[in-house]
């Protein structure tokens, strides 16, 4: 405040239940680090202060696949934090017309809420309670460990075309995703087939293919199908 000589913080956009970070990869790397502090820590660093953020946090991001001009790579400490990656295809027919009757109609669209902060914050503790047997934990770290060695179950073709495997987060995302599949679904326990539904979600962003993978056009969900469709269901 310039008449009294003195500074107020001003809490920036961040500082909300759900944040939309459009084209992150857009964000220069200072914009990238902060944000990683906020998806990890749940905490925003000003100076010497240090202000919690209000739960539940959510970061969804965008990125255009195509145009990459005047971005900046995302480092994979921070991709590693993304939950999912859900790619996005091209709106159908109907979708499309509507896409066009609320963009050029010169009415506001209206919204309304459909759930309160305290509901999913109650909705995720209901989730905890979802049941993984062991033998479907078990399924869960042998996915992934085949992308890490992948030659220990029969795989030997994918070798060298991962460079890096998928981290630990890939374990515990594909566990929580599994739980959320079955409440959603109205079941207090997991199956195989939560974990198959959601595990290219989960890991198509943590596995890093080599040279010789992008030469043959290879994707990290085909490599994911591979290793889906390798590893013994329980």
């Amino acid at each position: 405040m310039p008449a009294k000589g003195d500074f107020k913080t001003q809490k920036g956009p961040v500082f909300a239940n759900l944040v939309l970070a459009d084209e992150i990869n857009r964000a220069p790397a200072k914009v990238q680090s902060a944000l990683l502090e906020a998806m990890q820590e749940h905490q925003v660093t000003i100076g010497p202060d240090t202000f919690e953020l209000e739960e539940p946090f959510f970061v969804m991001a965008t990125q255009n696949p195509i145009e990459h001009e005047g971005t900046y790579p995302l480092p994979e400490a921070q991709v590693d934090r993304f939950f999912m990656k859900v790619q996005v295809t091209y709106p159908n027919f109907e979708q499309e017309k509507e896409i066009i009757t609320r963009m050029t109609s010169g009415v506001k669209i209206k919204t309304k809420e459909i759930l309160s902060a305290q509901s999913i914050l109650k909705a995720q503790n209901l989730v905890d309670d979802v049941f993984v047997s062991e033998h479907l934990k078990d399924y869960i770290v042998h996915l992934v460990s085949a992308t890490r060695t992948p030659k220990n179950y029969k795989l030997e073709n994918l070798t060298p075309l991962i460079e890096y495997g998928a981290s630990p987060r890939a374990s515990l995302g594909m566990t929580v995703a599994a739980k959320s599949r079955a409440f959603l679904q109205g079941r207090g326990y997991a199956t195989p087939d939560d974990v198959k539904a959601i595990a290219t979600d989960v890991m198509r962003h943590r596995l890093i293919l080599t040279y010789e993978a992008e030469a043959q056009n290879l994707t990290t969900d085909a490599v994911i199908s591979q290793i889906l469709g390798k590893v013994p269901v329980p």
